[in-house]
């Protein structure tokens, strides 16, 4: 009775454990945001963000949590450095005013135990609209060089950059960027 008992308290403590809400720091040598979009019908352009910073609550067994992620605008990566300056002027992201990119979650979607969506506000050049990520892969589990819990994803979303004041040349270059982010984040 003492060995049941002990085991069914062992349960408990084992289940509010994996219950309670985890917190993961992004790792921003495994999280390079990145947007692509039609350049004048010839080809897709793609192009990504070198420093992201940002943290991830998640309470599995609850279904429950947070993202709250910041991309630093200035480091824009598109391959060639005279087209870094040129989308970090005022008619594009204007870093001199607006240097960073956030999105912050207002509700994260399960199918099961599976993450499949975040909800969430999305503020470029000061400008905050609503975006639905949606997450087409998503793991946690022991990283087996750090040895700390980890967790990763990846999410896509489709925006307009005329929603944020960025539609310079729209339609010829695309309105519609396809924004990717592949996140890892490593357990505090």
């Amino acid at each position: 009775m003492k060995t049941l008992a002990t085991l069914t308290l062992a349960m408990t403590f084992a289940t509010a454990a994996y219950a309670a809400p985890e917190t993961y720091v992004i790792d921003s040598g495994h999280t390079l945001p990145r947007f692509q979009y039609s350049h004048f019908g010839y080809s897709t352009q793609l192009s990504k963000f070198d420093k992201t910073t940002g943290t991830i609550t998640i309470d599995r067994a609850a279904k429950t949590g947070s993202v709250d992620v910041v991309i630093d605008a200035k480091s824009v990566n598109t391959g060639m450095a005279l087209f870094n300056e040129h989308i970090q002027a005022e008619d594009f992201f204007d870093t001199a005013k607006y240097p960073t990119i956030t999105y912050k979650s207002s509700k994260l979607k399960f199918d099961g135990d599976k993450l499949v969506a975040v909800d969430g506000d999305l503020t470029v050049k000061g400008i905050t609209k609503p975006v639905t990520l949606k997450i087409t892969s998503f793991m946690c589990m022991p990283h087996p060089m750090r040895k700390k819990d980890a967790c990763g994803a990846d999410a896509t979303a489709i925006v307009k950059r005329s929603d944020f004041n960025m539609g310079k040349h729209a339609p010829y270059v695309g309105d519609e960027v396809t924004l990717t982010i592949p996140v890892e984040a490593v357990k505090q």
